[in-house]
């Protein structure tokens, strides 16, 4: 697990001393949507092919397709807890609460207790994920509400959300990559400051309305 106190197990990719195949694939990020080096791509671009594909399917999950940004975000926290990725989550939860999620959900889940929804569709999303994370599937019941709700485009964009963002995960956390300078509400530990080994279950989230 990453956090201010780890420093990276790898240098991060110098902009400024880059290969001529990491100069054009940088210049493709920085170009795009995201405007900057961010995240994993600091270690992808050790394997320009890699990020260069890593950044296209990337951009596509986060910013394009059918899925509502406000639910895009939830389901990526609910991921950045699961993994225990602090840097994910620093990023997200503040994206998250820019999108208009509220504050509460977002603190529930920070520290894995269950979140209530007034927003059946918010429940709905994030009832997926929990199954999909803890079981790498999903009920019928959830499957099929949820399709009748989003459709089939925006149900495959989830799920596409939930494998990427694992991805991203894993990266960030296996080599320490740092967290922004301006990070807050960390990801909580053990009691004692050790690191949590494990995935943090998610737990089942409350409604104040039936989900239909």
């Amino acid at each position: 697990m990453t956090d201010k106190t780890h420093s990276s197990r790898i240098p991060m990719v110098d902009p400024g001393d880059l290969s001529v195949a990491q100069q054009e694939v940088y210049d493709q990020i920085v170009g795009g949507k995201r405007g900057r080096l961010a995240g994993p791509l600091h270690v992808a671009l050790y394997v320009p092919e890699l990020a260069e594909r890593w950044s296209a399917f990337g951009a596509q999950v986060r910013f394009e397709g059918e899925l509502p940004q406000l639910v895009r975000e939830l389901a990526i926290i609910s991921v950045a807890r699961y993994w225990n990725s602090p840097v994910e989550w620093a990023i997200h939860s503040r994206i998250a609460a820019d999108e208009g999620l509220e504050p509460e959900i977002i603190e529930a889940i920070r520290r894995g207790e269950s979140p209530e929804f007034d927003d059946d569709l918010q429940a709905l999303v994030y009832e997926f994920m929990r199954q999909l994370l803890e079981f790498g599937q999903v009920v019928d019941k959830t499957y099929h509400a949820l399709h009748k709700r989003i459709g089939a485009g925006a149900l495959v964009e989830l799920t596409a959300v939930a494998g990427y963002y694992s991805l991203v995960a894993m990266t960030l956390n296996v080599h320490h990559v740092p967290m922004p300078d301006d990070a807050d509400a960390l990801l909580p530990g053990l009691p004692d400051g050790t690191p949590i080994r494990h995935p943090t279950r998610l737990p089942r989230c409350k409604t104040r309305r039936r989900i239909s």
